[in-house]
């Protein structure tokens, strides 16, 4: 395995978050594995961990949304990398709307897309979930 942790430790992707609502409730996290998977239609896919909060409720939502962080948002970051949903509101910390499909969107991110879950796609201890984009900014 120590060939492929060199190769994954040269990847150096955007800091993630993902974002979910759904009866209720609201969940974010910062995501390691997240890629466009299509190019015509355009389709995005993140992963989610199957223990994770974010997932719980991502699985019965119909649309997600995908934040790209600027580098220097450390702090934003460590909200949702270094905090459970489980035990703190992470969404006190951060300043958010509702956009398409009463997905939360945070503001103050480098951009942002909205997607409607067209699949669910399970792989090993993650589960992808396959998004249509249907609205963006930044």
């Amino acid at each position: 395995m120590a060939g492929m942790d060199v190769f994954l430790d040269r990847l150096d992707p955007d800091m993630c978050v993902v974002t979910a609502a759904a009866g209720g409730e609201e969940a974010g996290c910062l995501v390691g594995f997240a890629s466009q998977c299509s190019m015509s239609p355009v389709r995005f896919v993140v992963w989610l961990s199957e223990v994770n909060r974010t997932f719980r409720v991502a699985r019965s939502a119909e649309y997600l949304a995908v934040h790209l962080l600027a580098r220097e948002q450390h702090g934003m970051a460590e909200v949702f990398g270094g905090q459970t949903g489980d035990d703190v509101d992470k969404f006190q910390q951060v300043r958010r709307r509702h956009e398409y499909g009463g997905a939360v969107v945070l503001e103050d991110v480098e951009a942002w897309f909205v997607g409607r879950v067209v699949e669910r796609v399970t792989g090993g201890d993650h589960v992808g979930f396959v998004l249509d984009p249907v609205e963006w900014g930044g």
